[in-house]
């Protein structure tokens, strides 16, 4: 993009403060601008002028058939033998949600190179890489994974993968690509700037990995292998069991077009999302939407009616995928503390909120695709997310659970 091009635009949309400090810059810090200027994706104009009701307010909310641990182990065998096939058929692929950073952990890099080992290390990356590696193991075949990250990890995310020799895949089956970005506005609705050649760009949510997938050029890949289901997971939780043919196999025999790991809450008011039918749709609600009658509403059965705690592991139909990828999902507007160009030249975080990023979350692809099977898993052996150093979802609790499981620390 030229000067004058940007110049123009910027004009159009009312964003002419990003080129303030254009006469100041060099050469190559005036190319950093214009390229990003070029690459911002205006969609959070229309999420400003037209905010998506997210209160929840008017829906009909109800309880979802799934597969409680009962079912599952009944038809075991059943589901194991369609799983394994479809992945011996390269029918599935994982892809792993890795933009995070580990700033929460104490760490400025990437969230799944945090070393959670106590006598010898152990990466996250690496933990869920031993999980990956029993699957081919039992299936005689290799998932092919693609690794999703954003633009403040991806140079140290593909560094740190090849330092550790892929965790021992093949660097074939491996594949990496960013996030697409979004920008942050103040209270104006104008464009932060981060620095003088840079706008203050945040990564869209994990809402939007397949179309940043597809922005990759990736589906091609994908398609010319012949897969057809997508196994996303999260990079926090290091109990993930990826492709797991039971899952995969009982998705397929469901006929669905999604799947859904979910566990059974620990409480009525646990803090995770519920997996339930919103209009007559499978859709995934946020526990405060839940009134206190509905979380603690029981079933015939004498459990919580609202059961079904989410994961993030959800394994898609990629044809479906396809159809929906341009639809409008919701765009979260949210309040951050948004890294600004001081007055002083200098860059910081402030200690307020100061502006509004837009993001997009994997919960709402679930209600686009139609038809959704709850998968229940046994907590202590699927779910141990680490979003603190201690306390609860803390490195400390996954350790246990890593023990209780057999992990060497």
């Amino acid at each position: 993009m030229t000067f004058e091009q940007a110049k123009k635009l910027l004009e159009e949309k009312g964003q002419a403060q990003l080129l303030r400090f254009y006469d100041e810059l060099d050469e190559t810090q005036r190319k950093t601008l214009l390229d990003a200027i070029g690459n911002i994706s205006w969609d959070f104009e229309t999420a400003l002028a037209n905010p998506v009701d997210l209160s929840g307010k008017g829906r009909d909310i109800q309880p979802i058939d799934g597969l409680s641990l009962e079912q599952v182990a009944e038809r075991k065998a059943e589901f194991e033998s369609v799983g394994v096939k479809a992945i011996q058929d390269g029918k599935v692929a994982a892809v792993l949600l890795a933009g995070g950073m580990g700033t929460r952990l104490g760490v400025d890099g990437p969230k799944g190179a945090y070393d959670i080992g106590v006598t010898k290390p152990l990466y996250i990356f690496e933990q869920q890489m031993r999980n990956l590696a029993e699957v081919n193991e039992k299936c005689g075949a290799i998932v092919p994974l693609y690794i999703m990250t954003s633009d403040k990890n991806h140079a140290q995310t593909v560094a740190f993968w090849q330092e550790h020799n892929y965790f021992g895949y093949p660097e074939t089956e491996v594949k990496f690509f960013k996030q697409d970005m979004a920008p942050a506005v103040d209270y104006n609705d104008k464009i932060i700037l981060e620095r003088k050649d840079l706008p203050a760009l945040s990564p869209n949510g994990n809402g939007g990995w397949f179309v940043s997938l597809m922005n990759a050029g990736l589906t091609e890949d994908l398609k010319k292998r012949g897969v057809e289901w997508l196994n996303i997971y999260a990079v926090d939780n290091v109990l993930q069991r990826i492709a797991d043919p039971v899952f995969v196999g009982a998705t397929i025999v469901s006929g669905v077009n999604c799947g859904a790991k979910v566990v059974g809450k620990a409480e009525p008011r646990e803090k995770v999302g519920v997996l339930c039918l919103d209009d007559g749709q499978p859709n995934i609600i946020e526990y405060y939407e839940l009134t206190d009658e509905m979380a603690n509403q029981k079933d015939a059965n004498g459990n919580l009616a609202y059961r079904y705690g989410v994961i993030l592991n959800y394994l898609f139909r990629m044809s479906k995928l396809e159809e929906i990828a341009r639809q409008r999902i919701p765009i979260h507007i949210v309040e951050k503390k948004i890294e600004c160009l001081c007055e002083d030249g200098e860059t910081r975080k402030p200690d307020k909120e100061n502006g509004k990023k837009f993001e997009t979350l994997v919960v709402d692809l679930i209600k686009p695709m139609g038809s959704v099977l709850p998968f229940e898993v046994e907590r202590e052996k699927e779910f141990a997310p680490i979003k603190n150093k201690t306390g609860v979802d803390s490195v400390e609790s996954a350790r246990e659970l890593l023990k209780k499981n057999g992990v060497e620390l």
